[in-house]
């Protein structure tokens, strides 16, 4: 992207208080309410200092500006949950963020997929605002004559460049200066995108080469008879030489001259930093209880898989068989049971987008989104930890002591933590969620090939599999940490009856290969070790991509810009009319053309 941003003239960083940006997607958290919704980025936005009466009238007076007063208690609807309308949505994304009042605000077509009644409630919301002393701009495709006649001035762009800028309702009389005028029953936004949109060349070229309408008469639309690319030349150099450019000139030059009119420019969040961590933390702990999809549906799917893990190696004993039995089970339970945290990741990836959103206008920082995040999800975890572990433990019999289950479930606990950081890095790389369920998968796959159970520790190959992968995989030291837990201290019988016991200190080091030179609780510092690691590198990730991302795009713009250039489309056309589309007459002089302003 290039270009100077100016703000009255001069030249301004773009700030997150000053202008606000509606994105095309109504990115919300469909478990939430209306009211909930814009109170909770109230309370992230809004200075520490507003008391929750002066938040409340606020919020209410957000509601009912933007029309929402009928909606405000409904959710706002997700794959379980139905919602409020497209319409509706779309006046909550307008509402969160004219909570601050900016002096402008962008919205990337505020009208796509919303019927002609929705359409128009949109934008009269937004003409409202507009009078009450805001800058609205907005990108709007094929508006209805009823929509278009709300807009107070029109910016029409074809492949880079100007076409018109000026009042929209001039617009009909321009067009008819440059000898394409508007028939009179005609909505004048399709008969401008005819004019200047060139995807339409192609749809003609189609038509003309199909087979099936090779022998229909020449079309009733005279446009269809002219080249789009001739019609936008004729158009941009029409408006280079006409009163409207001058005009707009004039009042640049105007706003340019004003001296002493400083914008002050606020930043994004006038929140404290501890108040915006406790509002998302509120917000986010509120979401998961209410998703089903979050944390209870696998809640449930622990507890049942938990069952059919303990019913079968239920009081497994201390035979000589129960050895691998103890084992296969603590390897399953460590590895593949607590790989079932992946099933969150569809509802994070929701989470995600909505931060995304939010970051992108400024209400609030990466660290505030992790630590609230990690937070608000804790309960869950320990709540999926306590009754999986407990139905495990005490059905296995492991060990009678409780110390030992103590280690049990905080190693299930920190096992399952891992793997939620671990896809919050995949999902900060893959927003996909198919592409990241796949990739989160594999990794969680390799990490558990190198625990130490499928091919022991001192036998895996020891460039990369062992040295580096074995010390980073959580698979590994939790899969010690089970084995130390649970054999150390006791006794097994011999593969052949009457010779010496098994002491648990001999079967872990010589059967599994596993060092007990370190304490059991040195392999769950290293869990949490690696958890730590993966919430670093996650912020790190969401660091690097907003502050590289400018950089990569304007790399991006000016590789563009000289692909731009050498495309015959934006070059200066000659004055000779095309050979291949030649019009029998002009335009204007066609029956039914006539402008309506003529």
């Amino acid at each position: 992207m290039t270009g100077n941003i100016l703000f009255n003239g001069k030249k301004k960083r773009l700030a997150y208080g000053a202008v606000a940006y509606v994105t095309q997607e109504d990115v919300l958290l469909g478990t939430l309410t209306v009211r909930e919704t814009i109170t909770y980025s109230a309370h992230l936005r809004l200075p520490s200092s507003f008391t929750k009466e002066e938040v409340k009238s606020i919020v209410e007076g957000t509601i009912m500006e933007m029309g929402l007063l009928e909606c405000a208690d409904r959710s706002i609807g997700n794959w379980h949950l139905r919602g409020i309308s497209g319409g509706e949505k779309k006046r909550v994304s307008i509402a969160l963020e004219i909570l601050t009042r900016p002096f402008i605000l962008f919205l990337d077509e505020p009208t796509s997929g919303l019927d002609s009644a929705s359409a128009f409630f949109v934008i009269q919301t937004l003409r409202s605002i507009a009078r009450d002393g805001r800058t609205v701009v907005a990108s709007v495709h094929q508006p209805s004559s009823e929509v278009f006649a709300l807009f107070d001035d029109l910016f029409l762009l074809s492949g880079g460049e100007t076409v018109y800028f000026g009042e929209a309702k001039t617009a009909i009389e321009f067009f008819a200066e440059a000898g394409v005028p508007c028939p009179s029953r005609r909505n004048p936004s399709d008969h401008f995108l005819r004019c200047i949109n060139s995807d339409f060349d192609i749809v003609t070229a189609t038509l003309k080469g199909s087979q099936r309408i090779r022998d229909v008469p020449t079309s009733s639309d005279p446009l269809m008879n002219l080249a789009t690319a001739e019609i936008k030349a004729r158009l941009v150099e029409k408006y280079k030489r006409s009163k409207y450019a001058d005009k707009t000139r004039a009042r640049m030059q105007a706003i340019s001259a004003i001296e002493g009119h400083v914008i002050e420019m606020k930043s994004g969040s006038q929140a404290s930093w501890w108040k915006q961590l406790s509002t998302l933390l509120r917000r986010s702990s509120l979401n998961m209880s209410r998703d089903v999809g979050y944390y209870w549906l696998r809640i449930i799917i622990y507890i049942l898989v938990s069952i059919c893990v303990g019913t079968i190696y239920f009081d497994v004993g201390n035979g000589y068989t129960a050895i691998f039995a103890r084992a296969a089970c603590g390897a399953f339970i460590t590895g593949f049971m607590t790989f079932m945290s992946i099933g969150g990741f569809p509802s994070f990836i929701e989470e995600m987008k909505v931060f995304y959103r939010e970051r992108l206008n400024g209400y609030y920082g990466v660290s505030v989104f992790i630590i609230s995040n990690f937070l608000s999800s804790f309960p869950f975890l320990a709540v999926v930890t306590l009754t999986s572990g407990t139905i495990t433990y005490y059905l296995v019999k492991f060990r009678t002591e409780f110390s030992h289950y103590v280690y049990f479930c905080l190693n299930i606990l920190a096992c399952i933590s891992v793997i939620e950081s671990l896809m919050m890095v995949v999902a900060s790389l893959v927003p996909n969620f198919l592409m990241g369920i796949i990739t989160g998968a594999g990794i969680m796959g390799i990490l558990m090939m190198t625990s130490g159970f499928f091919r022991l520790l001192p036998d895996l190959p020891k460039p990369f599999w062992r040295y580096p992968v074995s010390y980073l995989s959580y698979c590994s030291w939790a899969t010690q940490g089970a084995y130390k837990n649970d054999f150390l201290g006791l006794e097994f019988d011999p593969m052949i009856p009457g010779d010496p016991k098994l002491t648990g200190d001999y079967i872990i080091q010589h059967m599994f290969g596993i060092p007990i030179d370190h304490s059991k609780w040195w392999d769950f510092a290293a869990i949490v070790a690696i958890l730590v690691l993966y919430r670093v590198l996650f912020f790190v990730i969401l660091k690097f991509k907003e502050n590289a991302s400018p950089l990569f795009q304007t790399l991006y713009a000016k590789r563009t810009l000289q692909q731009l250039n050498k495309r015959p489309s934006f070059r200066k056309l000659p004055s000779s009319s095309s050979k291949r589309h030649q019009p029998p007459h002009s335009l204007s002089s066609q029956e039914g053309l006539n402008s309506p302003l003529q």
